[in-house]
């Protein structure tokens, strides 16, 4: 489903991304794990091209992201293609990133209705649907500033789902929630994992990680330095550098 090859990123003289290869495939939960300035959210934002790669190729499903190749040369894709291949790859902001003037459905079903010109009346009956789904089915009306952080976030994820992606990019989706409200939203990613979404997850609830992932990455530097299944990763990290992370979020 995602295959990441020699993928280098910079910006101006800060070398962000150094060569990171990864694979994931497709039903699967891979959860990034690494400390602040490693890569990891660069990273998600290459996947869809959010960021432009300096080196190396991105494909979901076969597809080459953001461009198209010709002999040995790659060309941008145009951005109206660029937006086609991003509905098919959700993505979870840290902060929610909904609009404040449109109600938790309109939030979902603006996207099917701009983007793939689904019928309104369809489109709302879908959200409903989303909202039954990620716990919120009767605050469809209420708007964000009416909701939690939790339940916003929630909001946002099932506004990613609207468009039935391929995969889908969490990026801390967390780590902008009190903490009694970290759980109602990790339910929410442990049903969509038994559900076999394809999801990567930057994070660093290690306890999702270790219930959810079936591949755990850590990223320093902007390299991978390890990774494997969480039982391998987090318990018995084979790279010093691994060790020292964890112990300091497993305190």
């Amino acid at each position: 489903m995602i295959e990441i090859t020699g993928v280098h990123k910079s910006f101006g003289t800060t070398e962000v991304l150094r060569g990171v290869d990864l694979t994931a495939e497709a039903g699967t939960v891979t959860v990034i794990l690494g400390p602040s300035g490693s890569g990891k959210s660069t990273l998600l934002r290459c996947i869809n091209h959010l960021e432009k790669v300096d080196r190396g190729r991105v494909r979901v499903d076969g597809e080459l992201i953001g461009y198209r190749q010709s002999g040995n040369r790659l060309h941008e894709l145009s951005e109206r293609q660029i937006l086609k291949q991003r509905a098919g790859i959700g993505f979870v902001f840290q902060n929610f990133n909904l609009f404040p003037h449109l109600t938790a459905a309109e939030n979902i079903a603006e996207a099917p209705i701009s983007a793939l010109g689904v019928p309104k009346a369809r489109a709302h009956e879908h959200a409903q649907e989303l909202l039954e789904r990620v716990g919120l089915g009767d605050r469809g009306d209420a708007y964000p500033r009416q909701l939690s952080g939790g339940q916003q976030q929630r909001v946002a994820i099932a506004r990613a789902l609207a468009l039935d992606p391929k995969l889908i990019l969490f990026d801390e989706p967390t780590s902008a929630l009190d903490p009694e409200l970290v759980g109602e939203v990790l339910d929410v990613l442990r049903d969509l994992a038994r559900a076999g979404t394809t999801m990567i997850v930057v994070t660093h609830e290690i306890g999702f990680a270790r219930e959810a992932a079936d591949t755990v990455v850590f990223i320093d530097e902007g390299r991978i330095v390890e990774q494997g299944p969480p039982a391998q990763v987090l318990d018995r990290p084979q790279h010093e550098r691994t060790r020292a992370f964890l112990s300091k979020v497993l305190v």
